[in-house]
């Protein structure tokens, strides 16, 4: 490196570091000695020009050899062109310096006057030339597009990858804009972020574009494009820099993973089988698909469990669900709710046989395609040309079928997006699964507790009835609410509304259970609150056997339209509605409130209203009167101007309570029991001494009051009833004693007595002079039984209107 190169050794060419703005130069005359010294020269070896002008060159340098090879180069090249090489002088301060040096002879008119010598530190140019390589590596070997555009932003300079890419000679670039290859608003982007830079000199770092390239039209492309200000030492603009990298596959990537996030969000909002299915399409329009149909067998609809095995043949599916980018879903030829049959080699069929995605990347290039005349037809009329068809399956269990098409997309869908098409349905259909397994245990459910409601209410005596049931909403689930109209002996009648808390299959079957036991009570004519207790009690045992049972609340009342005494007692119930004939309502707070049942231990009191001719009584659940968001009192309030027309027919009013209620989602079930009292005048009432000759009067008294009422076919048995519950009476019993007889629905005979003593019913022996009474009159009457007062007891026998095998009037 010492010995000095001759010229060529390092080159003059374009990429020559001594070509730079600032080189070191002197002049050195034919002797050898320094004649002119630049200031660069100065700065570089620290040598003022009156230091070293008319001293020989050889002087700068560091070492003897260097000399003397430079002086026998100076002799033997002294007709020569020069030489290029590498120095080591000595700066003024004693260091050495490395200097790359270039030496070319200078002529004057009578021939050679000296030499010129450009010198440079090698340092700064060994840094210059590791930056040309690293530039020329970047423009010709990167695989990221560069580009340099210049003021008008028109392409100055591109490297190979940019030629590559959009598949246009770099030579054809330069001089073009962005615009003139890549219409539309990607270029436009591009061109918005390129003045900025220009204009304010801030660089802009990874901004994205989306766009197509002329040599890949049918595919969207995305890029990261990030652009930088280039300008010369002093500041002048010499263009704009960007670089374009391809993140196509992470955006792709990234949208998927939000498309799956969104989709987890809005799919499974309801637990409604075909709500959930067109979540599922509505979620995937436009991201995934332009268009999405599902599919579901007829089982899942209903809540059931498709049959398992082949699927062979032609199949029948529901359309649960549409979605398209288009307002008129043109690309479903059926309609949500519609039965679409789907015949051999379909890919649906293909799907449901094999439990398999299909994928149609070309619709023309699958045979069903060619073997369905009329869904081809349709397709061309669409545009539909890929379609990807993705089974519905949770816990192993096919539950229907997704197809997801493009149309304007022009793009056919790829392995990718079937990979992503069955992510989506996975998650859809474990949504679809918890919505059907809900559906059939609703289902269950409301079946169970329409089983165990009555369906129809029997008419009953001094009452007019009317009844509305109202499942909540389906998220909600079945409930426990019950009523019931039960006939008592004497023509009374009891009028029941329970809730049980909690909703499922686990309140209707403890709905089932207490309505069986408030059946069984009411057959013993106990009072109201005697009936709560003996609820609370088994309430309280159904908590103990099982603890998922929260209790109950319930409201019982016993309407006897003799005397128009209803007496009322509740456990926890909201307090019932009374309508005065008028139209005044009131709701009977005046009810002691009493406690839930389940409790336990705490006592039940009752409350009597007299309720005059034509009064309505509306017995209700909570979930009638309350409602998301509201009061309960704007719920009673809305109750009771609707009930204040109580003249309407009772169905007409039932109807105007359901009408009337808040259009939102009900949580709970509402039960409501509408009751308004009849005249009832045919009732007979005789007070009989206690004295065995009266037997015979009671019978004359009953065949009179049947005359007047027509009922001369039952006065045979009926005066048998009559003896023997007088007799009985007068000898088991004491007084006071009363003999009643009710004409409603059927003959009523009842003997009223101061004895708490029942009668029993026993088979006498051949022998036994008595003993028969009670067992001719369970013979004779359709039912017969005991009930108690506070005054003594009340033995009741009831007969039809028509005797057995007796000829109708008309006849």
């Amino acid at each position: 490196m010492h010995t000095p190169k001759v010229s060529g050794g390092l080159g003059a060419g374009p990429g020559d570091s001594l070509h730079g703005p600032s080189p070191a130069t002197a002049f050195v005359d034919v002797e050898g000695r320094i004649s002119l010294w630049s200031p660069q020269a100065e700065s570089l070896l620290g040598y003022s020009a009156d230091e070293v002008c008319c001293t020989p060159a050889v002087d700068l340098l560091a070492f003897p050899e260097d000399r003397e090879a430079a002086l026998a180069a100076h002799e033997q090249q002294a007709a020569g062109p020069g030489w290029d090489g590498v120095l080591m002088v000595r700066h003024q301060d004693g260091h050495e310096v490395a200097v790359v040096a270039r030496v070319r002879p200078v002529l004057g008119g009578k021939g050679r006057s000296g030499w010129s010598v450009s010198a440079t530190d090698a340092r700064q140019v060994e840094r210059e030339e590791v930056d040309r390589g690293i530039l020329q590596a970047l423009f010709h070997q990167s695989p990221i597009p560069v580009t340099v555009m210049d003021s008008e932003l028109r392409y100055r300079w591109v490297n190979a990858a940019t030629a590559r890419e959009t598949g246009v000679p770099a030579d054809e670039l330069l001089g073009r804009r962005i615009g003139d290859d890549t219409p539309g608003s990607a270029a436009q982007t591009i061109e918005e972020v390129l003045r900025h830079v220009r204009d304010t000199g801030e660089p802009v770092v990874d901004f994205q574009v989306r766009g197509r390239l002329p040599s890949d039209p049918d595919r969207e492309r995305v890029w990261s494009s990030s652009s930088f200000r280039l300008s010369d030492p002093a500041g002048r603009l010499l263009g704009m820099c960007q670089t374009y990298v391809d993140v196509t596959e992470g955006d792709r990537a990234q949208r998927r993973l939000a498309l799956l996030t969104d989709a987890g969000a809005c799919i499974g909002t309801s637990l409604d089988v075909v709500r959930t299915a067109q979540e599922l399409a509505d979620a995937a329009v436009p991201e995934l698909a332009d268009f999405v149909l599902v599919d579901l067998p007829e089982a899942t609809v209903r809540g059931e469990e498709p049959a398992p095995g082949p699927v062979s043949g032609q199949v029948l599916l529901r359309r649960s669900g549409i979605s398209s980018i288009h307002e008129d879903a043109s690309e479903a030829m059926y309609a949500v709710g519609e039965t679409v049959a789907y015949a051999p080699g379909t890919p649906q069929v293909r799907c449901l046989a094999t439990g398999q995605s299909v994928l149609v990347r070309r619709l023309e290039a699958d045979e069903w395609y060619a073997s369905d005349p009329q869904s081809a037809e349709k397709a061309r009329e669409v545009g539909t040309h890929s379609l990807m068809v993705v089974p519905l399956q949770a816990r192993g269990i096919t539950l229907g079928v997704a197809v997801f098409g493009r149309n304007r997309d022009p793009q056919p869908y790829d392995e990718g997006d079937l990979a992503l098409a069955e992510d989506f349905s996975s998650r859809a259909a474990v949504c679809v699964d918890n919505a059907r397994r809900y559906t059939r245990e609703h289902t269950t459910a409301l079946a169970l507790q329409r089983s165990l409601l009555p369906h129809d209410l029997p008419d009953q005596p001094g009452v007019e009835t009317a009844h509305r049931y109202l499942p909540a909403a389906a998220h909600a689930g079945a409930g426990g609410d019950w009523f019931d109209v039960l006939p008592l002996s004497g023509a009374r009648v009891a009028l029941v509304v329970g809730d049980v808390t909690g909703h499922g299959l686990h309140a209707a079957a403890v709905m089932g259970r207490l309505r069986t036991a408030v059946h069984t009570l009411a057959d013993l004519d106990l009072d109201p609150d005697e009936v709560l207790t003996q609820l609370d009690d088994l309430v309280v045992r159904l908590v103990e056997e099982d603890p998922d049972c929260q209790g109950a609340t319930c409201l019982y009342a016993i309407y006897d339209p003799i005397s128009r005494i209803c007496t009322f007692a509740r456990a926890g119930h909201p307090p019932p509605a009374l309508v005065q004939p008028d139209g005044t309502v009131e709701f009977c707070e005046d009810i002691p409130p009493g406690p839930p049942l389940g409790l336990g231990g705490l006592p039940f009191e009752t409350s009597q209203r007299e309720l005059p001719e034509g009064t309505l009584l509306a017995l209700y659940t909570d979930g009638l009167i309350e409602a998301a968001g509201h009061d309960v009192d704007v719920g009673l309030d809305r109750l009771a101007r609707t009930l204040a027309d109580p003249a309407r027919p009772l169905e007409q009013l039932g109807q105007a309570v359901v009408a009337s209620l808040a259009p939102d989602h009900r949580t709970d079930d509402a039960a409501l029991l509408l009751a308004r009292t009849l005249p009832e005048d045919r009732v007979a009432t005789w007070d009989l001494p206690v004295d065995p000759a009266l037997v015979a009067q009671a019978r004359a008294l009953t065949t009179r009051q049947l005359t007047d009422w027509a009922l001369e076919p039952l006065t045979f048995t009926t005066e048998l009833i009559v003896s023997e519950l007088v007799t009985n009476a007068i000898q088991h019993a004491r007084g006071p004693m009363a003999l009643r007889l009710i004409h409603a629905q059927t003959l009523i005979c009842e003997v009223s007595d101061g004895s708490l003593g029942a009668p029993h019913l026993r088979r006498a022996r051949t022998t036994d002079e008595g003993g028969r009474g009670m067992f001719l009159i369970a013979q004779l009457a359709t039912r017969w039984g005991t009930r108690y007062t506070t005054d003594g007891k009340t033995i009741w026998a009831e007969q039809p209107l028509s005797p057995v095998g007796a000829p109708s009037p008309e006849k």
